[in-house]
């Protein structure tokens, strides 16, 4: 894909309202530490069931991945198994988002997790 060039003051702009929209915004960030047992099968399906949490409406954006591998460092947690970050627009879309039957049918998944880990920032 071609993008076009922008030039620095518009990128200081654009970057601008990007940090102002995500101030706004909740930040929902959960951990997920699978029962070691889990074959590769279950893990990929949970995987989906993760991806699933996509087609929330009230999710403005959600990403879901795995330890990244940065260098080792004492202070990087890369013990968890996934990460799921969900941008929400408010608290509204926060309640919306975990009354969701797509959530609530995500959430029969628990047996395959022996931890989680709820972040909220605002």
């Amino acid at each position: 894909m071609n993008c076009p060039k922008l030039s620095k003051p518009v990128l200081i702009i654009l970057n601008r309202l990007a940090v102002k929209l995500l101030r706004q915004m909740l930040i929902h960030t959960v951990l997920f530490w699978l029962r070691k047992e889990l074959s590769t099968s279950e893990r990929e399906d949970f995987r989906v069931a993760l991806d699933s949490l996509k087609q929330i409406p009230s999710a403005a954006f959600v990403y879901v991945g795995s330890p990244a591998s940065t260098p080792d460092r004492p202070i990087i947690d890369a013990s968890y198994d996934f990460c799921l970050t969900v941008l929400l627009e408010d608290m509204a879309a926060h309640d919306a988002y975990q009354q969701n039957q797509l959530h609530q049918k995500f959430l029969e998944n628990k047996e395959l997790w022996e931890r989680v880990q709820i972040y909220d920032a605002d």
